[in-house]
């Protein structure tokens, strides 16, 4: 009896053991509620549609779902009625019968027409996700192991390119094991930003494996496959943020690469634009960056053209009391800084302003051009770090 006491005693304290952790996990976890523009709690149905098209498949899906759910009541309802209404104990005799005209009709045509009508409905949304055209913007996502990537190519914002990857936080909490918030491994360091109302047309492609774009509350899913371009198309409706994630299955890491598009005023999309273009235009011209000739080059080619061809000409010839560009020995000195400190200072009174105001590569750009252009071929190279030791200098 003592021993049996004992036995049950070491069960339950080992049961205890095992399961406090969980008790604990589960007093001090957060609430998780239902994320608007993406999953919600015990969600059975569809996410709140945004979009006509995800209208339209909401609405197919719930008409198809009326017919094969009448089909299902009226098949098996004759059958049951019929197992029921004709066996043996109620003394139903079996008739005895070959055939019937009507019944083979009946049951070819009606199938028939259900499926007809059902396949026309389906193809006039299918058609419709695939029209692209007349796009207000265009934006291409590539799929990487494991991350997306951004382009805007076409319409407001053209040459905006990021990448967007799981929030770091996110990701710490999945290592340890300990999931909080709504948005759990939803949440993006660069979310896409779209203005309402507009026609997006996203182009999609992979640099691995196959990967899938898809947002549930644009009724949006398209697969991206390396070196293939596929696309597809919403139009939000509402301002909102909306998640989505890859749809297939690409790695060991798969769930870790969400999507969040965040749906903003047409005004705010253009403040957007403006500020993201400011961040990369600061990236670009980070003083600390070393840059390849070539890079430079055209880079500086870009420069001269909007500030220095008027007086200077584009064939560095000069004209008149401009001197040319094109052989002069300033351009040509072995001692970089010297041509430096002509556009930072100026010279001949103001006749050749100062041009203190272009940013560090912009400087060392446009001196790298003239230095190898036209018959300047020096080889010589300015970095931006040159032009700030320069501004520095007396």
């Amino acid at each position: 009896m003592m021993m049996t006491t004992m036995l049950c005693k070491n069960v339950t304290r080992t049961a205890l053991a095992l399961v406090a952790p969980l008790l604990v996990g589960a007093a001090i976890a957060a609430p998780v509620n239902d994320l608007p523009g993406g999953p919600g709690v015990n969600q059975m149905d569809l996410q709140a549609p945004v979009t006509r098209i995800a209208t339209d498949i909401q609405n197919l899906h719930y008409g198809l779902m009326i017919v094969c759910l009448v089909i299902f009541v009226l098949v098996f309802g004759v059958m049951f009625y019929s197992i029921l209404k004709h066996r043996k104990s109620l003394g139903a005799k079996p008739a005895n019968f070959h055939e019937s005209v009507g019944v083979e009709i009946a049951w070819t045509i009606v199938p028939f027409i259900i499926v007809t009508v059902m396949g026309f409905a389906a193809t006039k949304t299918v058609v419709a996700e695939k029209d692209t055209s007349n796009a207000d913007l265009t934006i291409k996502a590539t799929g990487y192991q494991w991350k997306w990537g951004y382009d805007y190519l076409k319409g407001e914002g053209e040459g905006i390119s990021f990448l967007a990857t799981l929030d770091t936080a996110q990701r710490e909490m999945s290592d340890a094991g300990a999931p909080q918030g709504d948005n759990y491994l939803l949440k993006v360091d660069n979310p896409v930003v779209v203005p309402v109302n507009k026609k997006v047309r996203v182009i999609t492609t992979a640099n691995d494996v196959i990967h899938a774009w898809m947002v549930p509350a644009f009724g949006v899913k398209q697969d991206a496959i390396p070196g293939f371009v596929r696309d597809t198309w919403f139009k939000a409706e509402k301002v909102g943020d909306y998640y989505g994630q890859c749809a297939e299955l690409c790695g060991k890491e798969h769930a870790y690469m969400p999507i969040h598009v965040r749906v903003v005023s047409t005004e705010d999309y253009s403040k957007w634009v403006d500020g993201k273009k400011k961040e990369i235009a600061a990236k670009a011209d980070d003083p600390g960056k070393v840059w390849e000739q070539a890079a430079l080059i055209a880079r500086g080619e870009k420069v001269y053209t909007a500030n220095c061809a008027v007086c200077h000409k584009p064939d560095g010839k000069g004209a008149g009391p401009i001197k040319p560009l094109d052989g002069s020995p300033k351009v040509l000195d072995a001692d970089k800084t010297v041509q430096v400190h002509v556009l930072l200072n100026g010279q001949n009174n103001g006749a050749m302003p100062s041009w203190k105001q272009l940013s560090d590569t912009e400087i060392a750009a446009v001196v790298t051009y003239t230095k190898n252009s036209w018959s300047n071929k020096t080889g010589q190279t300015v970095q931006p770090a040159e032009v700030v030791a320069a501004r520095k200098q007396p």
